[in-house]
């Protein structure tokens, strides 16, 4: 794949990772958090789940697999998605967005607790930046919103379910494994709807709209960009770049929303940014290059 390609699809995919935020938050006065996120990852679940049966991807033949999958949906979308659309309901888009996408951090220190994990002294350093960033953007809220503790559960159920995904992984087509754990995750959601929550959709021309892209566009083509990009290149160097969404996040509230850029959300966004850049970067690997062109 040439660079301008790689580029190109690299910027559309973070886009869609981090103007979601936004484009839900616009939703929001018309749906309730759980039954918006659910339809959006049903819709998405059902014509993924289509499209690999029509492609005649391997599916998992135990029950076990199975059982992985829903857990593994149970976490990162149902878990992720659920707090982050509740989240948005008392905290800006930016707010939630730089929260959430603290996941590479919380993965770099749960992944050292519970996996045995190790890693490298700059990704603890960017660990440590990313913290800090969260002190400062969230050090300058006067009163304690729920949603600041949904953003941080949102990036905590993420980091879980990243684990998961590295641990399970193996067992299915990645294909099958997004389109499946998003179904399962959406009805969990709409089940979490109609006992947590008064369900309510207006079903109107521009809720429809933010349906369609939430599910499609943020959905859909934002995963398969995304996993694209993690086969044709290389995994650690396009993880890396994730530091975009967060920015894309910040800057879609900014113009959709005309959310405030604080310079406490500008400051610890950055601290953030840095943090998620290092923690997802691999300079052994470049050094051992530059080694053996020596």
């Amino acid at each position: 794949m040439n660079k301008f390609k790689f580029t190109l699809l690299l910027l559309l995919t973070t886009f869609l990772m981090g103007s979601s935020f936004a484009v839900v938050k616009i939703g929001l006065p018309y749906s309730s958090p759980l039954l918006l996120a659910g339809l959006r990852f049903t819709i998405a679940g059902i014509i993924m789940g289509v499209i690999v049966i029509a492609l005649k991807r391997p599916h998992p033949k135990s029950k076990g697999n199975w059982i992985k999958m829903l857990i593994i949906g149970a976490f990162q979308t149902a878990g992720v998605m659920g707090c982050i659309f509740l989240s948005l309901r008392t905290i800006s888009a930016s707010e939630s967005s730089i929260l959430t996408f603290t996941n590479p951090l919380l993965v770099v220190v749960f992944g050292t607790i519970f996996s045995q994990a190790h890693y490298k002294l700059y990704q603890w350093i960017g660990v440590l930046l990313g913290l800090v960033g969260v002190g400062i953007t969230m050090g300058a809220q006067i009163e304690f919103k729920i949603g600041i503790l949904f953003g941080i559960l949102s990036a905590v159920f993420w980091a879980i379910s990243t684990l998961l995904a590295k641990k399970w992984g193996a067992f299915f087509d990645t294909w099958v494994l997004s389109a499946y754990q998003m179904l399962f995750g959406g009805l969990i959601l709409l089940l979490g709807s109609f006992i947590l929550e008064n369900p309510v959709f207006s079903l109107n021309g521009k809720s429809l709209f933010i349906l369609f892209w939430l599910s499609i566009m943020s959905s859909i083509v934002q995963f398969a960009v995304w996993y694209y990009l993690l086969q044709k290149g290389d995994p650690g160097k396009t993880s890396a770049f994730l530091f975009l969404a967060p920015f894309f996040g910040v800057l879609s509230g900014w113009l959709l929303l005309g959310e405030p850029l604080y310079p406490s959300l500008i400051a610890g966004g950055l601290f953030i940014i840095i943090g998620i850049y290092l923690v997802n970067s691999n300079f052994q690997q470049k050094s051992n290059v530059v080694k053996r062109t020596l």
